[in-house]
């Protein structure tokens, strides 16, 4: 199996599983995952270790793993690369897959030690898939007890399109759950290159493939989720950040659309509708309301919103202020969320 790298072709090794992972800044956290990848009951590994840029001791924890990866015979590279995003980070290990499948799991979470072997299992007995994803659990980063789950919806497990559920919010994204073809993925990524925006890797990695490739779902929990306090997603952001943040997610998804080579109107037209609820989200909380009244009508053009909810939320938007904006409005908007 060979896939092309621009004017080069790369060998792809049969049975080989690539573990591409990112990291900043995780001197506290990365020898979890770097252990929960020695302790696979799949043999036929390579991990290539970002190291975006970080400023503690992240290297020298990595550095110190060499022997035990070569012990297991696992190929390990670590890039050091200058820090700026975690989808910058993928793109400078994506060049050195050389596996036929391929994970990303973030740096702070593990893996069980049967995650890879199952996962491998189905898609080898399984030749009509292209991908597969596996459940996860969640842990106290700094105690290791199980925590409840998180805010990610699970959804209906038995759906294998998972393109909207994904972008819609109704499914989870935890990226070290899912298992590619990584044959399939440079088809989409032939460059291996993904868009680079400062707002995660998922998206790029999952949306366009999901567009393309039904993804069935394991039920077993086989991918931890660290939950720290101090994570990069949990970090307040200051309006201008958190604005930023919109934006990029809207011109990342410009990007994804043109990568499906999605046309249909009513893709187009859903499409739409995502960024409208969003903007109607963030005009709300920062008090802009000519933005919230735009992005209602957005969204009672493409269908997502009826006709009352619209008159009734304009109305309100143009008259709170003040006080009442801040303390009843909230109280206000649960009696609307009957009519949607």
């Amino acid at each position: 199996m060979k896939t092309a790298v621009g004017r080069e072709r790369m060998q792809m090794y049969r049975d080989r599983v690539s573990i591409v992972t990112p990291v900043y800044n995780g001197e506290s956290h990365l020898a979890g995952m770097l252990d929960s990848v020695l302790a696979q009951t799949w043999p036929n590994l390579e991990m290539i270790l970002v190291d975006d840029g970080s400023s503690d001791g992240t290297i020298q924890v990595a550095e110190g793993y060499r022997e035990a990866f070569s012990r297991k015979g696992i190929p390990y590279e670590i890039v050091k690369a200058p820090h700026k995003h975690a989808s910058g980070a993928v793109n400078q290990g994506l060049p050195l897959v050389t596996g036929e499948y391929l994970i990303w799991p973030d740096s702070d979470d593990v893996l069980a030690p049967e995650s890879v072997r199952k996962r491998v299992e189905f898609l080898k007995a399984h030749p009509e898939y292209e991908c597969v994803r596996s459940l996860s659990w969640y842990f106290d980063a700094s105690t290791g007890e199980r925590r409840e789950k998180g805010d990610e919806k699970r959804g209906d497990l038995s759906k294998e399109e998972l393109f909207w559920d994904i972008l819609e919010s109704s499914t989870f994204v935890c990226c070290g759950c899912y298992m590619l073809r990584s044959e399939r993925f440079f088809e989409i990524y032939p460059e291996r290159r993904i868009p680079e925006y400062p707002v995660g890797q998922n998206f790029q990695m999952l949306l366009p493939f999901m567009y393309r490739h039904r993804c069935p779902t394991l039920r077993e929990e086989l991918y931890g989720v660290a939950v720290r306090q101090d994570s990069h997603s949990r970090a307040r952001l200051t309006q201008e950040q958190e604005e930023r943040k919109y934006l990029d997610y809207e011109h990342l998804i410009d990007d994804i659309v043109q990568i499906c080579g999605m046309t249909d109107r009513k893709s187009l037209e859903r499409i739409a509708c995502w960024k409208a609820k969003r903007r109607y989200s963030i005009s709300l909380k920062y008090g802009r309301k000519k933005q919230a009244v735009r992005a209602l009508h957005t969204m009672r053009r493409c269908g997502n919103a009826g006709f009352g909810r619209v008159l009734k939320e304009t109305i309100w938007i143009c008259l709170v202020n003040g006080w009442v904006e801040e303390h009843i409005y909230p109280i206000y908007r649960k009696l609307f969320e009957r009519t949607r």
